[in-house]
C-alpha cells in the first residue's frame, strides 16, 4: 500500500476497549507531558543541534564550538545555556578554559538513535 492510499480515519465506529486501556495507561500526567515536550523542543533549534553533534565525541570550549559550526562564541554561549537548563550539556573549567560536553551517556545515545531512525526506511 502506498503512503499517500493509507486512510487517516476509521471508517467504522467500533472501539477496541482494551487497546485504549492499554494506551490510556501508557498517557503520562500534564505536567511529565509539558517537560518532555520542552525537552524536545531543545532539539529544534539548529545551532543547538550542531552544538550537541559537535560534543558527540569530544568536550569543547566555545572558542572551538564557534570556529566548528561557523557562529560566533556569543550565538554558541546563548545556546549553551538553553542547552545546560535542559540537562543536556555539562562544563567543567581548567584554569580559564570552560570546556563543554553533553551532560550523559542519555544525549548521545538519543542522538544517535535519532541519526538512525531518519537513515532507516
Amino acid at each position: 500500500m502506498d503512503q499517500k492510499d493509507i486512510i487517516e480515519f476509521c471508517e467504522c465506529n467500533v472501539l477496541h476497549p482494551e487497546k485504549i486501556e492499554i494506551a490510556h495507561k501508557n498517557l503520562l500526567d500534564n505536567e511529565s507531558i509539558s517537560l518532555l515536550t520542552l525537552f524536545f523542543k531543545t532539539f529544534s533549534d539548529p545551532t543547538r543541534m550542531k552544538i550537541i553533534l559537535a560534543l558527540k565525541e569530544t568536550e569543547l570550549c566555545v572558542c572551538d564550538l564557534s570556529a566548528v559550526i561557523s557562529v560566533s562564541q556569543s550565538a554558541v554561549s546563548h545556546q549553551l545555556k538553553t542547552l545546560r537548563e535542559n540537562r543536556l550539556v555539562k562544563y567543567r573549567k581548567e584554569g580559564n578554559v570552560v570546556y563543554y560536553s553533553l551532560d550523559d551517556d542519555h544525549v548521545h545515545v538519543l542522538i544517535t538513535q535519532a541519526m538512525n531512525h531518519l537513515k532507516h526506511k
